[in-house]
């Protein structure tokens, strides 16, 4: 597989998947991880990964299904890295989009996705925002061509009756979250929490919603909680990452 200059492979221990990432644009981390495993994914679920990035969210899952996987994103460099990762994990069943996610539906048919995925950018855009000043970085990371309302409404015309979302945010939009995705018919099932530290607030929450579910039942799960006060990883997340 040709690399571009600036870029690496990396592969998680734990899996057989390799991902192409550069220093220069975003690389995924810990939250694309989390999210990989706290989505539940069926041997024959139809996958869509939205703002996939390099790939990464849509690689972990695609392993586990036969049906196929579609990653969107829309800036073309991460995009092409994510088509060189499924070339070079010889991956069949996966394909990918330089798309604006808002557009999914002229290419994905409404109504047929079992799970969407998404990490969405985390940050509003503001007067008062201090945005990254490498683009790819700041297009990763803050609002400025999609926000959490565009993600739901397209989430929501993709999936199947009783299909489901999972995502990856920050645990100080919470509200906003819940509510936007009820707005859209999706009702939010399962929510976990990410500690940095046992003794720390959360600054991650994995989200599940199901779309025309009950607007109850709400579970709350047990936190991630990802270092030990010895700064090593706790036994969970060292699994994930280590296997």
């Amino acid at each position: 597989m040709e690399l571009l200059p600036g870029e690496r492979i990396d592969q998680l221990r734990s899996g057989a998947v390799q991902i192409i990432q550069s220093a220069e644009v975003f690389a995924f981390s810990l939250d694309a991880v989390l999210l990989s495993a706290f989505a539940q994914v069926k041997a024959n679920s139809r996958v869509v990964d939205l703002a996939a990035g390099n790939g990464a969210v849509g690689l972990f899952v695609a392993e586990q299904t036969r049906n196929q996987v579609t990653l969107v994103e829309l800036q073309p460099r991460l995009a092409d890295m994510a088509s060189r990762s499924v070339t070079l994990n010889q991956l069949t069943n996966v394909n990918v989009v330089t798309a604006d996610l808002a557009d999914t539906a002229q290419f994905v048919q409404k109504d047929t996705v079992d799970v969407v995925t998404c990490n969405p950018p985390y940050f509003k855009v503001s007067d008062q925002s201090v945005k990254n000043p490498n683009e790819h970085l700041a297009l990763a990371r803050h609002e400025l061509t999609t926000d959490f309302e565009t993600v739901c409404r397209v989430s929501a015309q993709l999936l199947k009756y009783q299909g489901k979302l999972f995502l990856v945010h920050r645990p100080d939009r919470l509200q906003e979250l819940l509510s936007t995705l009820m707005q859209n018919g999706l009702a939010p099932k399962r929510i976990r929490f990410v500690h940095p530290k046992a003794d720390r607030e959360a600054n991650m929450v994995l989200i599940e919603a199901i779309k025309a579910g009950k607007p109850d039942g709400i579970r709350i799960l047990p936190p991630v909680v990802v270092y030990q006060a010895d700064g090593t990883y706790t036994q969970e997340v060292a699994h994930l990452l280590y296997g």
